[in-house]
């Protein structure tokens, strides 16, 4: 294709406006469409002892994998099935308890209905989602769900478009009423996304990331100020914990304690380092979200926060930097 072939800027913005405009009115017939084999389809999946197997063929076949993929991750269990590998030994997948979701605009296809027929012999129920209603998968469905389209995208009207996009939107539409009715929370999608962002947020707790042991910075109160130095330099927390004889928290000596006990004092050397300490210093439970301790941090203006257990022991500390590593803020 040469420069003076190619299309104009205006009829490559038209083109893209008349895909969305056809698409759009796809989805919104199927709105105006929806009606009691929905809720029945959903009354289905919330009853399903198994799982949720979708199953199609094509273009199809990539909406399905994307549909299993939207209700395994929101609290629907699920996985995809290909219908040309269904045929050849996949459908040992299938049991009694599950349910298959069959899709294919045409609602036809010798491997798809040998799928259905075998789902049926396991009394397994069928939910087909086709654009024609007097299909052969509408018929042997035990609910049909009509995706049908007036005009693809395509302006062949050959291309799956408008179609697959109807689909796609009644699988979100199906997962998110599921979804719903369980009463989904922001913990479960956490689960579910344990390597994620938000799954770091809300499955990270303080005692899975704060420092213990050997690499808390610890000193007695009569500890004095070079050798409190000497451990908060070893232990790199930017503080020393200062604790009694029952390991309980006294106070911290943090790097501002020590600018503000100089220019208060003068000369440390032979100071305690309760002399400067911050008293009753900010904790939480080890258990306590690890989130929840970064804004209780961030709300003091502090860099460091102690782990202590219901009786005020020490068990541990987390500073800033903990947090950041664990990619938690």
């Amino acid at each position: 294709m040469t420069e003076r072939t190619l299309p104009h800027h205006d009829d490559i913005l038209a083109s893209a406006h008349r895909t969305f405009t056809a698409e759009i009115a796809g989805v919104q017939a199927l709105q105006e469409r929806l009606d009691d084999s929905f809720v029945q389809a959903v009354r289905l999946m919330l009853a399903c002892q198994g799982r949720v197997i979708v199953t199609g063929l094509g273009k199809s076949g990539h909406i399905g994998r994307k549909i299993s993929a939207t209700l395994a991750s929101t609290g629907t269990p699920s996985f995809f099935m290909h219908t040309a590998e269904a045929i050849h030994g996949d459908l040992g997948m299938l049991t009694g308890n599950d349910l298959v979701i069959a899709i294919s605009y045409s609602g036809s296809g010798s491997e798809l209905m040998t799928v259905v027929s075998i789902a049926k012999r396991l009394k397994t129920p069928v939910i087909g989602m086709t654009g024609d209603t007097r299909s052969e998968l509408a018929r042997n469905a035990d609910v049909h769900l009509d995706v049908h389209v007036e005009h693809e995208a395509c302006p062949l009207d050959l291309a799956p478009t408008a179609s697959t996009t109807a689909c796609l939107v009644l699988g979100d539409a199906l997962a998110v009423a599921c979804l719903e009715a369980r009463g989904f929370s922001h913990e479960d999608f956490a689960r579910s996304h344990p390597g994620g962002a938000l799954g770091r947020r809300l499955l990270t707790r303080v005692s899975d990331i704060m420092r213990h042991g050997d690499a808390l910075p610890l000193v007695s109160p009569d500890t004095l100020i070079p050798d409190a130095l000497a451990e908060m330099s070893a232990k790199g927390m930017g503080m020393t914990i200062v604790v009694d004889d029952t390991r309980t928290p006294m106070g911290i000596f943090t790097d501002g304690d020590l600018r503000r006990l100089i220019a208060r004092c003068g000369d440390i050397r032979n100071l305690p380092v309760s002399e400067g300490m911050t008293r009753q210093p900010r904790s939480v439970s080890p258990d306590t979200l690890a989130i929840e301790a970064a804004t209780l941090m961030d709300t003091g203006r502090i860099n460091q926060i102690l782990a202590v257990d219901d009786k005020g022991l020490l068990l541990g500390a987390l500073h800033m930097h903990d947090l950041l590593a664990a990619k938690v803020i």
